[in-house]
């Protein structure tokens, strides 16, 4: 089952058909009991909605904060060494793709976040900007991870390559995050054969493309919504990305007007299209 957060209320969307969920908020469905059998059973004695519009789509977030997992990916790792490696912060992240304790940083609050359709930015003080296409964890107040979506995280890599301390001015900016179309309501955790694939195109043409799949992703999804609860309490749950395994070459840069398109199997795509200005 998939949920979908619309202007005109929320949805489940099951077996193909979309219905609406009266009376109760994000917030509240996050921190459900057993999402999953209630959803079922609003699809069972409700009876179905049209078919949702996709500009009526938005963020699939209430008030959640939204965290991020770094160096997940061997990729990952490499192309982090790389860049800093003139910082001299290359072994930074070799040790962290190896240790015990992941890589956890703040992302966004859920205002600064932007929903299928948006517009994502890249800094205007920033030279080399990628999109990274993430699996996205959504977790309960309890730390149990009930859902799945596509994030977006945006990254200033030359910011972040001149200094590691510069992480957060590199990640955290208006527009910086991107979510949706919707949550995969599941109880199981998603299949490492999943695939991620991302497609960046320019004036209509495809710029840049790459694919994965989470076999490739060296972290336990659960593990890292551990770490995260292991100190923190969200009292409305909370976003996990989990980092990614697809990094496009160094010679490429986004540029405003681009279009980001961003599958993960069994949840959709989330598309985006690049402003400096939005």
């Amino acid at each position: 089952m998939k949920l979908f957060r619309t202007r005109q209320g929320i949805y489940v969307e099951d077996g193909g058909s979309y219905f609406q969920i009266p009376g109760v908020t994000w917030d509240e469905l996050v921190a459900h009991d057993d999402l999953h059998k209630y959803l079922g059973e609003i699809a069972r004695l409700s009876n179905p909605a049209g078919e949702l519009r996709a500009e009526d789509i938005e963020a699939p977030i209430g008030s959640q904060e939204v965290w991020a997992a770094g160096v997940t990916y061997y990729r990952s790792r490499n192309a982090r060494m790389e860049e800093s490696k003139e910082a001299g912060g290359g072994s930074f992240y070799d040790r962290v793709y190896s240790a015990e304790r992941p890589e956890l940083f703040f992302k966004a609050v859920a205002s600064r976040v932007v929903g299928p359709g948006r517009a994502v930015r890249i800094r205007r003080d920033a030279k080399w900007s990628v999109p990274e296409p993430e699996l996205t964890l959504v977790i309960k107040p309890s730390g149990k991870i009930i859902g799945y979506t596509v994030g977006n995280d945006m990254s200033s890599r030359d910011i972040e390559g001149e200094n590691p301390l510069y992480l957060p001015q590199a990640k955290v900016y208006d527009g910086s995050c991107a979510l949706g179309p919707c949550v995969l309501i599941s109880p199981d955790l998603m299949p490492s054969s999943a695939g991620i694939q991302i497609e960046i195109l320019r004036a209509g043409q495809v710029e840049f493309a790459g694919k994965t799949t989470l076999a490739e992703m060296k972290r336990n999804p659960q593990v890292l919504a551990d770490y995260l609860y292991r100190e923190c309490t969200f009292s409305a749950g909370s976003y996990l990305m989990t980092g990614t395994g697809i990094i496009p070459p160094d010679s490429f840069t986004l540029h405003c007007g681009d279009q980001i398109r961003i599958t993960i199997d069994g949840i959709g795509t989330l598309i985006n299209h690049v402003d400096a200005n939005a």
